[in-house]
């Protein structure tokens, strides 16, 4: 008997010391000071910020429109334009020669829109159709803005068309765009050319985005650009340039 009532004193006992430190335990919960909550926010790169706006062509009418307009490279070193003799005429294009390459953030000032036979003889990014979709433009940064050329920005098969102007062009000056880049940045973009702390955003408008590399490591890799013909190695960390190597 005597067993049993120890027994039973010291259950009870327990219960009340279990009892008290569930008490203790909430009392602190409610008069301990809140501790400030710790977060950690991804830092966003502003480039990720910047819309570029998109038309979506779907007609030769739609082409036609940005007659009077301005449009900017964004695709550098990856479309050819070639002479236009004359505006007034079917005087054809001159596929005898390769044209030059439209250059990263070079201004173009649209005239109008054009149906032509694709340039023979000549390779082109933008397949030849029935017939290919070509801006007729001047370039007014140019020694000679008065001279006349074209570009291949599309073509029709048969009654549909298939345009590219929207990965082509920017249709805002890329100037104000990223107007966050600092204007040592620009001054390069400008001259294509390449220099440290630059992103790959930058240096892929500065030279082209006719490139290879053997990671897929954005930011954090080494990138080999064509740069129309002469060649450049860069490498880059944490998306910055830090070694530059033409070849």
């Amino acid at each position: 008997m005597e067993t049993g009532k120890r027994i039973a004193i010291g259950g009870t006992v327990v219960l009340v010391l279990v009892a008290a430190a569930r008490v203790g335990m909430i009392y602190r919960e409610r008069h301990e000071a809140a501790k400030p909550v710790v977060t950690t926010e991804a830092k966003v790169d502003p480039d990720d910020n910047v819309f570029l706006r998109k038309l979506h062509p779907d007609s030769l009418k739609d082409e036609k429109d940005l007659a009077g307009k301005t449009l900017w490279v964004a695709a550098g070193g990856v479309v050819r334009y070639y002479a236009y003799p004359d505006a007034n005429s079917d005087h054809g294009v001159d596929g005898t020669k390769a044209g030059d390459v439209l250059l990263g953030g070079e201004p173009l000032a649209i005239k109008d829109a054009i149906e032509h036979a694709a340039p023979k003889g000549q390779s082109s990014r933008i397949p030849a159709g029935d017939k290919q979709v070509m801006l007729l433009f001047t370039l007014p940064a140019s020694a000679d803005p008065d001279s006349e050329y074209v570009v291949p920005v599309g073509y029709r098969e048969g009654g549909s068309y298939t345009f590219s102007t929207d990965d082509i062009f920017f249709y805002e000056d890329p100037h104000k765009l990223y107007s966050h880049w600092s204007a040592a940045q620009w001054a390069a973009i400008d001259a294509h050319k390449v220099v440290p702390g630059m992103s790959e955003r930058q240096a892929a408008l500065a030279l082209g985005q006719i490139s290879t590399s053997h990671s897929q490591d954005y930011g954090n890799r080494t990138v080999h650009f064509d740069h129309q013909g002469h060649p450049v190695d860069v490498t880059f960390v944490n998306n910055r340039a830090t070694v530059i190597r033409p070849q």
